[in-house]
This record gives structure tokens, C-alpha cells and sequence, in this order.
């Protein structure tokens, strides 16, 4: 049954991400949270984040403004980095929050808090009328790359803000997707660098072998399935719609997870 949910929620969300520019990290990393410390699930995610990217790169590459890449994914990749460290330093100073909720014991952390706020927000900002309809310079793609990476790196969440500034820098479609995904690859390797020597070596050891290598590889595996069936239906779907369908799962599922529910 875990697999099964894993499966079905990487699948769709890759699925999602295709067309809106966000949506598998926000969606896949409350999931692996139920099964996973949240600094170790993050960790998972951005590595089933960056598979996923590599691939829909080899789909896309021929489309990719280089030089937006250029101003937005290297100002983003080195704030990932500090978004991470971040991540990392509060994860070792972590503190446990106990409230009760309706008669029941429940208790969540400071991280968990941070995360899910994020998460809120960004999901105001997707489903947003007037907040979509915000109007960016290209001069400020490299502000938009700093933002997009450090909450990258902190929460695993850097798709929102990519989208807004990247939308705004007069990309047609196919490029404005094709470019998102090789700046998410800068900010993808970028954390990972941080994740990789800091707290996911140190706790990767708590965690079983076999279940942690299985669960990366069916995410992988159906995140790869998602993105094909998104790149056939690229031209018939609506974006509107898939901004309001996630944007409504974020803010469910922020509000389950930084209240300690899940």
C-alpha cells in the first residue's frame, strides 16, 4: 500500500509538473514525510526532483533559453546552497511542539511550521488572480533566481517562484518549460551537495536499506512515466486548471503537515 500511494502521487504530480513548472516537489514531500524524518524526506524528494529534470531535459533541451538560465539558475543554484545550510541548522536545533487538537495528543516542530507556511503561501500565490497577473522585469530574473533557490533549499519548494518570474520573461511555452527544468537542475545539484554532507549521511543509517532504496526508485520510475504522458498532452491542457488542482492540494496538505497531523 505505501508503494501503491508513492506510485500514484509521483505519477500524477510529474504528470502536473510538466505543464504548470512545479508541483513534484510539493506534492511528493509531504508524502515521503509520513514515512521519513522531514530533513531526510526533503532530501529524497530533491533527489527524485533531479532524476525527473534529467530526464524531461533529454525531452525539452532543444528549447531552453540559455541566457535566462544564465540570469535566473545561477543566482538560484548559489542560494540553494544557502537555503540548505539553513535546512541543515535548524534541523539540529529541532524542538518538538506537544498541543493538543479536538482531545488529540498531536505535536509538530518548528521545521514542520516553517514548511508548511511556506507551502501556504506559495499555493496563494498559484491559484491568485490578481497575484498571477503581477508584471516582473527581465531585470529582475536574477532576484527571482535568489528566492527560488534558497526556499529550494530550505524546503524543497522552489517551483512557485520559478514559474512567476519565468512566466513574466516572455518565454513561449514549450521554452518557459524546457527553461524551468534546466534551472531546477542548478538548484537540484546544488542542495543535493549540502544534503549530501550534512544531515542525510549522518541519518541515512536510521533508515532501511532496502525501503529507502525502493521507495527513490518507484518515485523515480513513476515520475519518469508522468512526465511522458505530460509531454503528449502538453497542447491540450489548460494551465489554469492545473495551477487551481495543485494549488488546493499545497494548502490541504500544509495544513495537515504543520499542524503534526501527519
Amino acid at each position: 500500500m505505501d508503494y501503491l500511494l508513492i506510485i500514484i502521487v509521483a505519477f500524477g504530480a510529474a504528470m502536473l509538473t510538466f505543464f504548470s513548472g512545479f508541483g513534484l516537489g510539493t506534492i511528493l514531500l509531504p508524502v515521503f514525510t509520513v514515512f521519513f524524518p522531514v530533513e531526510i524526506a526533503i532530501a529524497l524528494t530533491a533527489i527524485v526532483h533531479l532524476a525527473n529534470n534529467l530526464f524531461k531535459f533529454g525531452l525539452l533541451s532543444k528549447m531552453v533559453n540559455y541566457s535566462v538560465v544564465i540570469r535566473f539558475g545561477v543566482p538560484a543554484a548559489i542560494a540553494a546552497f544557502l537555503g540548505a545550510y539553513t535546512l541543515n541548522i535548524l534541523s539540529s536545533t529541532e524542538s518538538i511542539i506537544e498541543y493538543k487538537l479536538f482531545g488529540q495528543s498531536l505535536q509538530t516542530s518548528l521545521i514542520r511550521i516553517i514548511i508548511a507556511i511556506l507551502l501556504f503561501i506559495f499555493a496563494v500565490v498559484e491559484i491568485n488572480k490578481r497575484l498571477k497577473k503581477l508584471q516582473f522585469s527581465r531585470n529582475l530574473l536574477p532576484l527571482g533566481g535568489l528566492l527560488s533557490g534558497f526556499f529550494g533549499g530550505l524546503s524543497g519548494h522552489q517551483g512557485a517562484l520559478r514559474s512567476m518570474f519565468l512566466l513574466r520573461a516572455g518565454l513561449e511555452k514549450e521554452a518557459f518549460i524546457a527553461t524551468g527544468i534546466a534551472a531546477a537542475i542548478l538548484i537540484d545539484l546544488s542542495r543535493l551537495t549540502v544534503y549530501g554532507t550534512s544531515f542525510f549521511v549522518d541519518k541515512i543509517n536510521s533508515i532501511g536499506d532496502s525501503k529507502y532504496y525502493l521507495f527513490v526508485l518507484v518515485a523515480i520510475l513513476s515520475a519518469f512515466m508522468g512526465s511522458l504522458i505530460g509531454r503528449q498532452l502538453l497542447k491540450k491542457v489548460t494551465m489554469r486548471i492545473v495551477q487551481l488542482s495543485v494549488g488546493i492540494l499545497i494548502m490541504v496538505f500544509s495544513l495537515i503537515f504543520g499542524t503534526g497531523i501527519i
